[in-house]
């Protein structure tokens, strides 16, 4: 029978890939992300040892993996009772290379019984041991991915014993990782592998600062040990390691906030991923939204089979009246069900193959490519499957029963139409349209504020210039040994940049908005009406910053250059630091009393000038307090310059220019740059997923609409046909025919939009952290989409309605 009606089958199965295939493809990457084991040996015996509620911002975190500090791993792995092996590791990048332009390698940075404990084996050479992993060694040997081996050294086994030079240091390869090993990062794989004790090349005396925050430490449970059990041993000895390892250089208060740290033992067998905070919630919504897809066009099929069931019923009456139980015509039909929900499924998981691919591409950046298994597994399969038997029973199991119930003599003696112009019957499919058109109008309004908040931050304007504007790193640890060369370097690198042609302006900062990390101090504003304390963000910049990022300086002066490291320190606030701490007063005169830290003594700073407020962090947050000082007056000047550059020329060779001045200052400095707005773009990209995605699913709902009611119209219209001639034939206008069959379908859609305006005001809120300068129940997207939804019924019966006020009255009196 189905390929009897070639064109129902196709339809059906195209419906149901679609609906089938967005499910699959939004839950392989749930489970690729949350769900999925890391492809390491018993990896539900790993567990991770972290601060309960994790750091709340002491001291200096590196990186996303900044759980812990050295001296913490130290303390912890002398108890390792409930612990047949301990781990510490964190992930960083490396310039690779000695040229002027390099090339950033993904970094793993592992203790020495990182691989033994996970149970990792080489595919060539060895990997690390604890005589690798020792305080004070020099650069040793390092282990390299399977993929980095492959494109770096075509898979010959003559790279173990080469040379690898990692931010000018050289290290010998002793080993290659396994294929499917990517490390503890779900979504990154890493290039390089180095010991741990290895970091003090770069960073001086991190094995030692208790206020440096940049691992993770996991171990492997004990046999008989479970997790609860090893949570309550690390609480035992949490306190005395706490107390063993207090930050050194701060205040009373910040001591005895570190004091009531503690720790515990978490689940660790899906390894780590920044993705889980950032797109989960984003990918389960997603999921909601491919559901109600999938919802929506069941309703569809399940119309369109209860269609089928009536011009079918004549069929089924002859076989009930020549014997045949209604149990196995049930069985016919549910056969038929089945065997379309299958091949459904089969072009489901093939489009879900291409979809969560283009998932994976879509999120990924230049700078940060991801690299997820989406391979499927057993719970893939069993979701594919289940959705697809679910599917199934909702779309045909309603058909397949009152198709079943059909009276034999009735359908017989109600010819070719089988028991057509019994209005009565049409109370499922109307019921289902209704319910098509109020998961619409929810879909649809998700859809609608995520667009529109996406679009709000696209279009806000952060309070700084993007456009013509760029980002140089450079750095020089090894060519400028003492602090008064590199000083002298950096302002001899920052004035040949400004000549160069077309460069309006450059300076360096400590801190570029939105992309830049986050630094942030305690402080104690004194001023005419009184002292405060709090906290504020904190830049040390150069003259000209605020010109290169056309930042306004709204009252006071600019930093210039005469404020140096030997002048009395200022800085400029912004109009939330005024508002804040100074409650709206004039600020001019006021001063900032910063809180000590190590490197960062207490220091007072003059306020000379208020700056006009600009994003910090994420576009996303709200504006906070923000000190900007001179550059000049930095405590600590480290060895390295962020320089924002603006230019009214392509920034491809303005960029390629800077290059050049670099090489020409000194061709063993290594620098990279940015373009700002690029990377402010792709911090929007889980916004930009969400918007783009509910959009199209949005439309498609519409469409799927659209189709439903035109069908449902078109098909009770066809079976009204002898009515509507009568109709005619007794006097009425075709006008009075054109609204009573409108009315028919806008009566569907008006029902409908009213529940989904019920289920959208009582579901949106699920969305309010998703959401900027937007509310989620906002009266403006609710009306659109309630009025879309109508225009869209009206549309789709406007074509039926048409064809039904033209027919020939005599033609329609025949018709049977």
């Amino acid at each position: 029978m189905l390929l009897k009606n070639a064109g129902f089958t196709v339809v059906a199965v195209l419906t149901l890939a679609l609906g089938i295939g967005a499910n699959t493809a939004i839950f392989q990457l749930l489970n690729a992300v949350r769900l999925k084991t890391l492809p390491v040996s018993k990896p539900q015996e790993l567990i991770e040892v972290r601060i309960v509620g994790g750091n709340p911002g002491l001291g200096i975190s590196d990186g996303a993996n900044a759980e812990l500090t050295y001296p913490l791993w130290e303390q912890i792995q002398r108890h390792r009772e409930a612990f047949s092996g301990m781990f510490a590791w964190s992930s960083g990048e490396l310039p690779i290379g000695g040229e002027v332009e390099t090339r950033m390698m993904k970094c793993l940075w592992a203790s020495g019984d990182f691989f033994p404990v996970l149970g990792v084996s080489p595919v060539c050479g060895r990997l690390f041991n604890a005589d690798d992993d020792r305080r004070g060694a020099g650069p040793g040997g390092v282990v390299i991915s399977y993929a980095f081996w492959q494109s770096e050294f075509g898979g010959q086994d003559s790279a173990i014993g080469k040379s690898l030079t990692l931010g000018d240091r050289v290290f010998q390869i002793i080993g290659v990782t396994p294929p499917a090993f990517f490390g503890l990062e779900v979504g990154k794989q890493f290039d390089v592998a180095v010991p741990i004790s290895t970091r003090t090349l770069w960073w001086d005396n991190v094995l030692d600062r208790t206020d440096a925050w940049w691992l993770r430490v996991m171990g492997r449970l004990k046999s008989g040990v479970n997790l609860v059990q090893a949570a309550e041993y690390v609480k035992t000895f949490s306190p005395g390691v706490i107390e063993d390892t207090l930050p050194v250089g701060y205040g009373a208060g910040t001591v005895e906030s570190y004091r009531k740290f503690r720790l515990s033992a978490f689940p660790a067998g899906t390894g780590v991923s920044q993705l889980r905070s950032d797109y989960e919630r984003s990918l389960w919504l997603l999921l909601g939204i491919t559901g109600l897809v999938l919802v929506i066009a069941c309703v569809n099929l399940a119309n369109l089979t209860l269609a089928r069931a009536s011009a079918r019923a004549r069929e089924i009456a002859v076989r009930l009246a020549i014997g045949a139980s209604r149990a196995r015509l049930i069985r016919q039909l549910l056969s038929e069900s089945l065997l379309l929900a299958g091949a459904g499924a089969v072009a489901g998981a093939c489009l879900a193959h291409f979809l969560s691919r283009s998932i994976v591409w879509f999120l990924s950046t230049q700078g940060n490519r991801l690299t997820i298994d989406l391979d499927a597994d057993w719970r893939v399969l069993a979701f594919t499957s289940a959705v697809a038997i679910l599917t199934c029973v909702f779309f045909w199991l309603t058909p397949a029963i009152r198709s079943s119930r059909i009276a034999p003599a009735a359908a017989l003696s109600a010819g070719g139409r089988g028991t057509a112009g019994n209005r009565e019957r049409f109370a499922w499919q109307r019921g289902l349209t209704v319910l098509q058109m109020a998961v619409s109008l929810v879909l649809l309004s998700g859809a609608l504020l995520l667009v529109r908040s996406f679009w709000n931050l696209t279009s806000m304007h952060p309070g700084f210039r993007q456009d013509g504007v760029f980002v140089t790193y450079v750095n020089f640890a090894h060519v400028k040994p003492t602090a008064e060369g590199r000083e002298a370097f950096k302002t001899e690198l920052l004035e040949q940049i400004r000549s160069i042609p077309q460069v309006e302006a450059a300076a360096i900062t400590t801190h570029v908005p939105v992309i830049s990390g986050s630094w942030t101090m305690g402080v104690r504003v004194t001023s005419a009406q009184g002292e405060k304390e709090g906290w504020s963000k904190v830049a040390w910049v150069s003259p000209d910053y605020f010109k290169a990022l056309e930042i306004p300086i709204l009252t006071g002066r600019d930093i210039a250059k005469t404020d140096t490291a030997t002048t009395p320190k200022v800085a400029l606030v912004n109009e939330t630091f005024v508002r804040q701490w100074l409650g709206g007063a004039d600020p001019i005169g006021a001063r900032v009393r910063t809180g000590a830290e190590p490197g960062y003594p207490e220091a007072i700073y003059e306020i000379v000038g208020v700056v006009k407020d600009t994003k910090y962090g994420r576009l996303q947050s709200e504006i906070p307090p923000i000190a900007y000082a001179p550059a000049s007056q930095l405590p600590t000047p480290g060895s390295w310059a962020t320089i924002v550059i603006r230019s009214s020329a392509p920034l491809g060779g303005i960029i390629a220019a800077v290059k050049q001045r670099v090489a020409r200052l000194d061709s063993s400095v290594h620098m990279g740059s940015s373009v700002l707005k690029t990377q402010v773009s792709e911090g929007l990209a889980r916004e930009r997923l969400l918007a783009w995605l509910s959009g199209f699913f949005g439309v498609l709902a519409v469409v799927l609409v659209m189709i439903g009611l035109y069908g449902l119209v078109s098909y009770t219209t066809l079976l009204r046909r002898n009515e509507l001639g009568i109709r005619l034939a007794l006097g009425a206008q075709r006008g009075n025919i054109l609204w009573l069959v409108l009315r028919q379908g806008l009566h569907l859609a008006v029902m409908g939009v009213g529940i989904g305006l019920v289920g959208a005001l009582a579901l949106m809120h699920f969305l309010s952290s998703l959401l900027f300068d937007l509310k989620p129940t906002d009266p403006a997207t609710l009306t659109t989409t309630s009025l879309l939804l109508v225009v869209v019924a009206s549309l789709a019966c406007w074509l039926p309605a048409r064809r039904a006020a033209r027919v020939d009255p005599m033609e329609a009196l025949r018709y049977e």
